[in-house]
């Protein structure tokens, strides 16, 4: 017969086993290593990178400055005459050409004043005719006093009796004549002779009268001309090509001489005005090629050339202002837009280049990760130009060293990669 003290030491045997176990596998648990977890931690930290040679390559030079786009000609319009406006031909944003019309003002006043002016012309026309004829003058031809009809008379007259008072001075002597006779036709002469004269004084008086009539119908046209003038101005028209910037006046309003009617502005070309630091004065020339960029259009530049160069230095700043003209054919640039202006300089030198993707910003400073003997070494690098996709590292890399273009942000001093 078993007893049962023989039964119960095999159970206790089997009860301190398994909490042996027990005790083990807490411990795992609670975050003791084991040895498969230590031999795999190392192959996973190996981060997985692309890499490129950094580049040597003559790269052109340009000075960068930013600036505001500026039209190249904007006007307000204001009307030369007073009026109601009646008719409206453009409206903000429309395209205008030089003449086209604005608007148009009231014009009924300023056509009668024009038919006033006319028939007042006419009547001074009439004036110089009647004038002209009175003394025999036609339009075209130069007064003449002895043309007149009555100095023509009395010339002859008077040409008659200094006849006949030289043919009496000569028979008086020879006693052929009394002296009666003789006073008589001297008498006859000197009378004919202040009759003749007189049409003389006459007839120059009477073209007095013609000049004045000529000038009065001078001044007749002047008037007409002046209302005319006047009444065209009662179409308000682009005095240049462009676009409508503003038009702040609407049908039915009064307007005066001093009332802005719109604002037009020529945008092409453009202009945009930067500061040169004075260090780079000599290498700016008028005629340089310029490009430009705008965040509105970040994969496009656009051409220009410098065209004008401030004289002098700002005492304040020590930069230089230089303008730049920029094409702007298609449209597409608006005054007003910020923009960032590249001077092409004349010399190029040679720069160490890499991808811009292989550049990392940490707190504030930029590294490039230069891969040796399987691991990254990070490297502070001051940048310069970039060139399409790539930049210029002017110091922390050198020629040909392999650097990190890709998982940049995974990495750190010392990191395991694999290439």
């Amino acid at each position: 017969m078993i007893s049962r003290q023989s039964i119960k030491l095999p159970l206790t045997f089997l009860l301190a086993t398994a909490a042996g176990a027990s005790f083990i596998a807490c411990s795992r648990s609670n975050g003791q290593p084991n040895s498969n977890a230590a031999s795999a931690s190392p192959a996973a930290s190996v981060i997985e990178v692309s890499t490129t040679a950094a580049i040597s390559r003559e790269l052109p030079r340009f000075f960068e400055a930013t600036g505001s786009l500026a039209a190249d000609v904007q006007t307000d319009v204001q009307p030369q005459t007073a009026g109601r406006i009646v008719a409206v031909g453009v409206d903000m944003g429309s395209a205008v050409k030089k003449g086209q019309m604005l608007v148009r003002l009231e014009a009924a006043d300023y056509k009668l004043r024009v038919d006033q002016a006319v028939a007042q012309l006419d009547n001074a026309r009439a004036a110089v005719k009647q004038a002209e004829e009175k003394i025999g003058l036609r339009p075209s031809q130069q007064f003449v006093p002895e043309r007149v009809a009555d100095v023509s008379a009395a010339r002859a007259n008077y040409d008659l009796a200094e006849s006949n008072f030289q043919r009496a001075q000569k028979l008086v002597e020879s006693g052929d004549i009394s002296r009666a006779e003789y006073d008589q036709r001297k008498s006859q002469r000197d009378t004919l002779r202040q009759v003749y004269e007189s049409a003389i004084a006459q007839a120059r008086q009477n073209y007095a009268a013609v000049l004045v009539a000529r000038t009065n119908v001078t001044n007749a046209q002047t008037q007409v001309s002046m209302a005319q003038r006047t009444l065209a101005y009662t179409v308000v028209a682009a005095p240049i090509d462009g676009f409508v910037l503003d038009r702040p006046v609407d049908l039915g309003a009064y307007v005066s001489t001093t009332t802005k009617i719109a604002t037009i502005v020529r945008t092409n070309p453009l202009w945009i005005r930067i500061d040169i630091p004075e260090q780079a004065v000599p290498q700016i020339k008028n005629g340089q090629s310029v490009s430009l960029t705008t965040s509105s259009f970040a994969d496009r530049s656009f051409s220009g050339r410098v065209a004008r160069i401030s004289p002098n230095v700002s005492a304040t700043s020590r930069t230089l202002t230089v303008e730049a003209q920029i094409d702007n054919g298609g449209g597409a640039l608006k005054p007003g837009q910020f923009g960032t202006v590249r001077i092409l300089l004349p010399q190029s030198s040679p720069a160490v280049l890499v991808p811009q993707r292989a550049l990392r910003s940490i707190s504030g400073a930029t590294y490039v990760f230069v891969i040796k003997n399987g691991h990254a070494e990070q490297r502070l690098i001051q940048s310069g130009q970039t060139e399409g996709d790539l930049v210029e590292i002017k110091s922390g890399v050198s020629e040909n060293e392999i650097v990190a273009t890709s998982n940049v942000d995974q990495l750190s001093d010392g990191a395991a990669v694999r290439q």
